[in-house]
């Protein structure tokens, strides 16, 4: 073996030595990086059930008896939108989207009181409709509809209310929600118009839960019993809005917190 062969083979024996010199000090540090093994993570476990999906579904007989509480608290419940036929019923309705019945009936007494029918209406025109109605939030666009239905109605209906949800939904500014309040007041078809309140109180008490006002309104239609049904939505509604509150709701005045599955209901009449 020549001088240079071995010079290079002990600077390599070297470089190695240090080497593993190094790495036996990083391996010693407390702030050595961790191994492979240390990185696997732990198993993922199920997140565990929600309340609500834990909630125990009411009877039969619980549903009846709920409303048969509800009827007895108030036997012929009624919407709080001022009206005077169908047609005033539909526009009240629909400028009460995002906006409270009582904010809606000081518009509209001074409204209908000039136009009460579509004809009157469209001749009332849009600027002063406009007027009439700009305390009542997204006036604009209301005032919009409400001439643009108007027209419809005496193009299509014969300045007539349709009496159908299909039809109704074709109206500007009618949904389904508007469509079943103006079936169930000016028609009495027992629907269920599921606003705010109504869908709070499905959810919360669990005696129709669900994600979306249609699949609240679909669990009602299949639970309520035939004897309350055409007045079934103003109930709730009602209750919605003067006891099963959002943030404060009244369970201890609720008429039916003995049945009702909110978990929380405990506290709040705990602090009443």
């Amino acid at each position: 073996m020549g001088r240079n062969t071995i010079h290079k083979t002990a600077t390599a024996t070297r470089k190695a030595a240090a080497v593993r010199k190094s790495e036996e000090r990083k391996l010693a540090s407390p702030n050595a990086p961790k191994t492979k093994a240390s990185k696997t993570k732990a198993p993922k476990t199920k997140a565990p059930k929600t309340r609500a999906s834990r909630q125990k579904s009411w009877t039969n007989a619980e549903i009846e008896e709920a409303f048969r509480r509800l009827h007895e608290v108030n036997p012929e419940p009624r919407g709080e939108l001022e009206h005077t036929n169908p047609y005033t019923l539909l526009v009240a309705v629909v400028l009460s989207a995002q906006a409270t019945d009582a904010g809606v009936n000081k518009a509209t007494r001074a409204l209908f009181a000039l136009a009460d029918t579509p004809v009157k209406m469209v001749a009332l025109g849009e600027a002063k409709l406009r007027d009439l109605i700009k305390t009542v939030g997204l006036f604009n666009t209301k005032a919009k509809n409400v001439i643009a239905l108007s027209r419809k109605l005496i193009a299509e209906h014969g300045g007539e209310v349709p009496r159908g949800r299909a039809v109704l939904e074709t109206l500007p500014g009618v949904g389904r929600k508007t469509a079943n309040v103006v079936l169930n007041v000016a028609f009495g078809e027992e629907t269920f118009a599921v606003d705010t309140h109504v869908f709070r109180v499905g959810n919360r008490t669990g005696m129709a839960p669900g994600k979306t006002p249609l699949e609240v309104e679909l669990r009602l239609e299949e639970v309520v019993p035939p004897a309350y049904r055409r007045h079934a939505h103003h109930w709730l509604i009602l209750h919605g809005r003067y006891i099963c509150k959002a943030q404060r709701p009244l369970c201890e005045k609720c008429p039916i917190n003995d049945l009702c599955r909110w978990p929380e209901k405990t506290t709040f009449m705990a602090s009443a």
